[in-house]
């Protein structure tokens, strides 16, 4: 069925409100966290997890939901998804408990993951025109970067005047209008019955995923446990072995490994990753370092590292807008050199000047939007349409697991090196070490510890800049590598046999 134009365009901003609703909740806790964690009495491996519930959940979910997706139809998909987000962001905005927190932020991700594959893969299926497709998915990438960036700055604005459950309750009156323009807009359901849905592979990624959040933050510690140590890894290997030795058997798996021999597929797999852990740990530890450190309120933090966003859309709009005639290379990989100097610059001066501060912000953003824009069409334009499902859901994945091992990675080695480096003033008990949260309401009477707590965290900013910086790095290098045939006056697409051709089994 062919849309008329303005129903293709309608369509397309559903689904990126779709989407919008999804990438919000990703970052809306950043600056939420100093004030979560004061009124629930969470601790810090609690707040993490508050926070990793989410993507974690999401990003073990999603190759399952894509697939089924291509079999029960992706609009019958995103109306479901809204509906479980819906009650989700009830129950998030009425937990009494960080447990129960933790148990809606997962059920929240179950909703997500449901509806995001079928948003990339209903404007795949609406826009049959490539230059049209690769603008409708700039613009689809480039409200997955205002969703970031709106997050801290829309809890900001709602923690000034309600409490802090009125961040999961805005997302309501979105689902509702959502449902019924889907309702009205969206073409027919694509269900494809023959294919086939793996709940057990889903299950697996799951398990792969979560002992690796598990690992990594026992890792962070500075007295980790032996025993959950060799159980999360060993938990984490058994998963993903399994998963892989399960695809390779199944004649419909949820991920075929052979799309991946397409350089330029797996090139716009990385750039999203990497975009994402880029844009996760800046936001994640920026909001919480000018809170906690320099006393900015939650929504002068989110204010601050919306500059982030700020620089990514113009280059976002202008990247999907130019592919066709510049090709892959010079935006994927340049957008990534770019957000390097960014990173740097950042790094450089995060603790001396604010004007060089959030120019580092803008530029990082301005990369990594350039990055985004194409990596979506680098993605799902080097797959075939029947496998639309499963290179969403690709997609997605890397995302959520840029997102999840910066929150996962980042915000452990944060605690840790705060942990490690604080010189504690004589007499100041031990569990100041734990958090700077801790130290600072044990140092209401105490500058001196209150000195050292900040000094360390400061340290631990550095550090965690300094990886951020060189993961950019690295992964303008790889990028380039890999799109190095596809610089100005290229095809945006590569022949590859091991794309169209069915998995070996």
């Amino acid at each position: 069925m062919v849309l008329s134009t303005k129903r293709r365009w309608l369509m397309l901003t559903v689904v990126s409100a779709g989407l919008l609703l999804i990438t919000l909740d990703n970052s809306i806790l950043y600056a939420a966290l100093p004030t979560l964690v004061e009124d629930l009495g969470a601790s810090s491996s609690q707040s993490l997890w508050i926070i990793n519930a989410y993507p974690v959940v999401m990003a073990g979910l999603l190759l399952g939901s894509g697939t089924l997706g291509d079999r029960v139809g992706h609009r019958r998909m995103f109306l479901i998804g809204l509906v479980v987000f819906g009650a989700a962001s009830l129950a998030a905005a009425v937990s009494q408990s960080p447990e129960a927190l933790i148990a809606a932020r997962a059920f929240l991700a179950v909703g997500a993951a449901v509806m995001m594959p079928a948003t990339l893969a209903l404007i795949r299926l609406t826009f049959d025109d490539e230059h049209e497709r690769n603008i409708a998915i700039a613009v689809w990438g480039s409200l997955a970067i205002v969703g970031s960036g709106l997050g801290p700055i829309v809890s900001g604005i709602l923690l000034n005047h309600f409490w802090w459950g009125s961040v999961f309750l805005i997302n309501i009156p979105v689902v509702i209008a959502a449902l019924i323009a889907t309702l009205v807009l969206a073409p027919p359901n694509d269900a494809d019955p023959s294919k086939r849905w793996d709940l057990i592979s889903s299950l697996l990624a799951l398990v792969a995923l979560v002992s690796l959040v598990i690992t990594i933050k026992e890792a962070a510690k500075t007295s980790p446990a032996p025993l959950v140590m060799v159980a999360a890894v060993l938990a984490a290997a058994a998963g993903a072995w399994a998963f892989t030795r399960r695809q390779r058997r199944l004649p419909y798996p949820l991920l075929d490994f052979a799309i991946f021999r397409n350089r330029a597929f797996l090139a716009g797999v990385l750039a999203a990753g990497l975009s994402m852990f880029a844009i996760a740990g800046v936001q994640l530890v920026t909001t919480q370092r000018f809170q906690l450190v320099e006393g900015f309120t939650p929504l002068h933090a989110g204010l601050l590292v919306a500059a982030v966003a700020l620089g990514a859309l113009p280059t976002a709009m202008v990247g999907g807008a130019v592919l066709h005639k510049v090709g892959l290379l010079p935006i994927v990989a340049g957008g990534l050199a770019l957000s390097t100097a960014g990173a740097l610059l950042i790094l450089l001066s995060f603790d001396t000047s604010m004007t060089l501060l959030v120019t580092g912000l803008l530029i990082t953003g301005a990369g990594l939007g350039a990055a985004m824009s194409v990596a979506s069409s680098a993605i799902m334009g080097n797959v075939p349409a029947r496998r639309a499902g499963m290179a969403s859901s690709v997609e997605e994945v890397s995302y959520e697991f840029g997102s999840l091992i910066a929150v996962a990675l980042l915000g452990s080695l944060l605690t840790a090196v705060y942990s490690t480096t604080i010189d504690l003033p004589v007499g100041v008990p031990d569990r100041a070490r734990d958090s700077l949260e801790t130290a600072l309401a044990l140092g209401k009477d105490n500058p001196s510890l209150i000195t050292a707590a900040s000094d360390a965290f400061d340290t631990a900013y550095f550090a965690v800049m300094v990886v951020i910086t060189t993961v950019m790095a690295l992964g303008a290098i790889a990028t380039g590598l890999l799109l190095r045939r596809h610089g100005p006056g290229s095809a945006l697409t590569t022949t590859a046999r091991a794309v169209e051709t069915p998995a070996h089994h």
